[in-house]
């Protein structure tokens, strides 16, 4: 990859059960290699709601996946909608790719019958991240596997 050039990115919505093998490897690879190599947190990642949940993968032009979240319906991990397990490869984010990602997940779940309102639980670290994008702090904070998260809330206008 060439360290000046924003590549060109591959955005899919796909249920957990539409990802092939490799999506589902490569998936779980990036988040690991982020939340527990990264991170440095020994907590197990696969907590059994990926096969509940709307998984968006972004991929280069040469079918590397670079990026992944997890959108999870109401009633499953909130009461609302919500948007987890976002990561970016650490050698992408220069490219702010994390936007791309959040874009795109906002912009799915925005067409969901009936998805008024977005809860997430983030790292506080990204507060102004999460904020640039409408999304409200509604908790204290609070830990969460050793790191202190925030509990935050997008509602789409017209719809309180």
């Amino acid at each position: 990859m060439s360290d000046d050039k924003k590549p060109d990115i591959v955005w899919e919505t796909k249920a957990f059960d539409e990802l092939t093998l490799l999506e589902l490897h490569d998936l779980l690879r990036v988040r690991l290699d982020i939340f527990v190599v990264e991170q440095n947190c020994p907590y197990s990642e696969i907590d059994g709601m990926d096969p509940l949940c709307t998984h968006v993968i972004g991929k280069t032009d040469e079918g590397k996946l670079i990026a992944t979240a997890r959108i999870a319906p109401a009633g499953t991990i909130y009461d609302e909608c919500s948007i987890g397990r976002v990561v970016v490869k650490e050698e992408y984010r220069q490219f702010k790719i994390g936007k791309e990602l959040m874009d795109v997940s906002i912009l799915y779940c925005k067409e969901q019958k009936g998805v008024k309102t977005i809860k997430i639980a983030a790292q506080l670290y990204l507060r102004k991240f999460y904020s640039s994008f409408g999304f409200e702090q509604i908790s204290d904070v609070y830990p969460w596997d050793g790191i202190d998260h925030i509990d935050m809330r997008l509602t789409f206008p017209g719809s309180k």
